[in-house]
């Protein structure tokens, strides 16, 4: 006998698409978290970010800014909370968990047993070794929300696309901004380019192919010392580096559960762990560090485990990621750069040549597409799509037309053969798409390799 059918550690994307995937398979599903359901994505992630964002874009002074951040948590994470998911017949308990065998888990001073067992605790913000940072007041994802005051300085640290959008919303909310980053987040150049010009535009400093050596406060404010020689300085700090999982006292090792390098939870494509019954989703696994992704891999986790033929499994390869900055960035699948040398064929449209970002008065970008031969077929129908990457106003929305050809493995043709309303943006995927058969002003597929327009 058991409590539950499925076991579900955490209350994250992935943790709440598991539990709620068990309901819909008509199994026990029991949830347990040490924090309110929604997990990052919810209180310190996607919803506050893009709240931000968008409050930053329209003009809110910083205070009516943070206010909406705050009342949107709340109206989200309503929508996800014990009595939500109790409606939904998931039990929800409160506490820490820890593995005891590949069906026990104990919760404080209760065990609880269960079929399948899920671990989705997620991932929290990774802090680099820098001497002197550990002296330095500084703000995280988790904490850079509860500002009640703008600072008249920060310096982000971390030019991921979590650095990147804070920074430039920081900018428009009035603060001086400083980023300090290797390299910018987009795989393309072209898209990094972009991107570094929107930036600079909004009064963002960037101090790029640089690293910090050193970290102390002078006064009132943070001194950061780089291995350029240079220094930076501002009144508030916010480490936005990475994430590393989630996994303290878990109890991992003492059932035996691989770990990567990092300390990753190891997983095959059905998000099976090394031990029988116990499966992973989310970030804590580290394929993919995206809200749906988790709430793919939530699902997997539970549904592949009721297949026996034709099982689930996960396939980042056709999961777009969007930059959430002005303009937006959105990859999927493969670059050029990836693709240099192989029979790949590319196809490139500026926005100034697409009539929505003409009349929106903001022709900044392009749209990029990356097709190969098909089996047996080659070319023809314009192959099959292996990426693309798309810089504009709506990219986070034009993305999805080149995943799905990718997902469904559609000939990249047919891109081009959908009617498109006109003027939309997504009308600048069909017109990139035709040059892989016959062209479209006067442009053509050309091989891929080194960037050219």
């Amino acid at each position: 006998m058991t409590d539950s059918d499925v076991m579900v550690i955490g209350g994250g994307t992935a943790g709440l698409a598991a539990a709620t995937a068990a309901r819909r398979a008509g199994l026990t599903a029991v949830l347990i978290s040490d924090g309110d359901p929604g997990g990052d994505c919810t209180f310190t992630g996607c919803v506050p970010s893009k709240t931000l964002l968008h409050a930053a874009a329209f003009g809110l002074p910083f205070t009516n800014a943070l206010a909406r951040v705050r009342h949107t948590v709340a109206r989200v994470a309503a929508t996800e909370d014990d009595d939500a998911l109790r409606r939904q017949g998931i039990e929800v308990v409160r506490g820490r968990a820890r593995i005891v065998s590949h069906r026990m888990v104990s919760v404080d001073d209760r065990r609880m047993t269960a079929r399948r067992i899920v671990l989705a605790t997620g991932a929290r913000p990774d802090v680099p070794a820098v001497p002197g940072l550990d002296r330095v007041p500084l703000l995280t994802t988790e904490t850079v929300f509860e500002l009640t005051e703008a600072p008249r300085s920060l310096v982000v640290l971390g030019g991921g696309a979590v650095g990147c959008e804070l920074a430039q919303a920081f900018a428009q909310l009035g603060v001086g901004v400083t980023v300090i980053e290797a390299e910018l987040p987009a795989l393309d150049p072209e898209a990094s380019a972009v991107l570094a010009e929107a930036l600079a535009d909004d009064g963002v400093r960037l101090r790029l192919g640089t690293r910090v050596q050193s970290a102390r406060m002078e006064g009132e404010q943070v001194l950061l010392e780089l291995d350029d020689g240079g220094m930076v300085r501002a009144d508030r700090l916010l480490v936005a580096t990475g994430r590393r999982p989630d996994t303290h006292e878990l109890g991992l090792d003492a059932v035996g559960i691989r770990t990567d390098a990092q300390g990753f939870v190891a997983v095959d494509r059905h998000m099976s762990t090394s031990v029988d019954g116990i499966f992973a989703a989310g970030d804590v696994t580290g394929l993919f560090p995206h809200t749906h992704g988790a709430y793919a891999m939530g699902r997997i986790a539970v549904t592949a485990g009721l297949r026996r033929m034709r099982r689930p499994a996960f396939d980042p390869g056709s999961i777009p990621t969007v930059v959430f900055t002005d303009p937006e960035i959105a990859v999927v699948g493969a670059t050029e750069h990836d693709l240099a040398g192989t029979s790949a064929r590319v196809a490139w449209l500026p926005m100034t040549e697409a009539d929505r970002a003409i009349t929106a008065a903001d022709p900044r970008g392009f749209v990029k597409l990356l097709a190969g031969p098909r089996r047996l077929l080659g070319h023809a129908g314009g192959g099959r799509v292996l990426g693309a990457t798309i810089v504009a106003e709506r990219a986070g929305e034009m993305i999805h037309e080149p995943a799905l050809a990718m997902a469904t493995g559609m000939f990249t043709g047919r891109l081009a053969q959908a009617v498109h309303a006109y003027p939309s943006w997504s009308l600048a995927i069909q017109q990139t798409a035709a040059q892989f058969v016959g062209g479209h002003g006067g442009r053509t597929a050309r091989p891929a390799g080194p960037a050219r327009t």
